[in-house]
């Protein structure tokens, strides 16, 4: 399956329609400019969330994105072309949004559902700068354009992708912190594995936990450790930073050689997480497959549909499987998992398959 892109023209569709989890604080990325923003025609800054522009998910996914529309417009890092602020804890991110508008950034994404009600405020307080919020939406205010992504629809290709590949008829999925966003992640998941167990005429269980943190590698180690050890062969996650610990036990465990263990990766293409080296000193991959959203791409488009005086201010634009804002690599699937995917994806598109977007009570 191709890797989610979502191209500016398809915003503009999405618009036209009205249709449209996740860090630095008073530190930023270095940089020696400080020359003033108004030399150039557009700058745009990121607001990460606590996980950081190398959490190897969903903010450095952000953050690549906008290396790539500095590239093609040939902007330097800094307060004249493009910038991260990366906050350690929550309470840096007002600190940051008024740092990154007081250095004259004309756009300003915020990465994660949890700077919304510091996106709302500043944007409130700064009604001539745009404002992005990526995974939540904000009503009402004419300079925020609200992106989010259904989670559940790829999360579901990866749940069949799970059920049709486990050997020990047991999968996991380890959540960051509970809420809306993390919802459709596990939902679907758990839809997919019981859609895709339920075609192959076997039971499936799902290890379900929560690590209750996107930045606590360590946590992530545990949980996944707890979960091989109860016969899990396949862990998911949907943890940012987190999920780098579930890799870690992982490639130990493939390592040592005495079982075969995989990951599913999220937000992005995770498998160079997933490269070790066998007892045999043969190169292997344990990463099966990698959920994927387009939040590289979006803050992209978006960055340069901000750029043309055509920022779609007040609006809400979703991205799923239709719009290619979401998908699933074929990273180590087998053809007949792959065929399974392909064939569920294709009735999530037309209809025939409705995802749930929140885990059964």
């Amino acid at each position: 399956m191709k890797k989610a892109k979502v191209l500016a023209a398809g915003v503009l569709s999405a618009i036209i329609a009205l249709t449209l989890a996740g860090c630095a604080g008073k530190k930023t990325g270095t940089s020696n400019d400080t020359s003033n923003s108004s030399s150039t025609k557009h700058t745009v800054a990121l607001i990460t969330d606590t996980g950081g522009v190398d959490d190897r998910s969903f903010n450095q996914s952000a953050w690549e994105g906008l290396q790539k529309w500095g590239k093609e417009h040939d902007l330097s890092r800094g307060n004249s072309g493009f910038q991260y602020f990366q906050s350690s804890n929550e309470s840096d991110y007002i600190p940051n949004i008024d740092q990154a508008t007081q250095a004259g950034f004309k756009t300003i994404f915020g990465i994660g559902y949890k700077l919304q009600p510091a996106i709302k405020k500043s944007a409130e307080k700064s009604p001539k700068t745009n404002f992005v919020i990526i995974d939540d939406s904000i009503e009402g205010v004419k300079n925020v354009v609200s992106a989010t992504f259904k989670d559940n629809e790829a999360s579901y290709l990866a749940g069949i992708a799970a059920a049709y590949t486990t050997k020990t008829n047991t999968v996991g999925f380890i959540g960051g912190v509970k809420g809306d966003v993390i919802d459709r992640f596990d939902a679907g998941y758990t839809a997919g594995v019981k859609a895709g167990a339920k075609e192959l005429g076997k039971t499936v269980k799902i290890i379900n936990q929560y690590a209750g943190d996107f930045n606590a590698p360590d946590k992530g180690k545990s949980i996944a450790q707890g979960m091989y050890q109860q016969g899990a062969d396949i862990v998911f996650h949907a943890s940012g930073a987190t999920g780098n610990g579930v890799f870690q036990e992982a490639k130990a465990i493939n390592q040592d050689g005495a079982k075969k263990v995989w990951v599913i990766g999220v937000d992005r293409d995770q498998s160079a997480e997933g490269k070790y080296t066998t007892k045999s000193g043969k190169s292997a991959n344990f990463t099966l497959t990698s959920t994927l959203k387009g939040v590289g791409s979006v803050t992209e488009d978006l960055s340069n549909l901000s750029m043309k005086g055509k920022f779609p201010g007040g609006k809400h634009l979703t991205y799923g499987l239709k719009e290619d804002g979401v998908g699933l690599t074929d990273g180590q699937l087998s053809a007949k998992a792959k065929s399974a995917v392909e064939k569920a994806k294709k009735a999530i598109i037309d209809g025939t398959i409705k995802v749930p977007e929140h885990p059964a009570k």
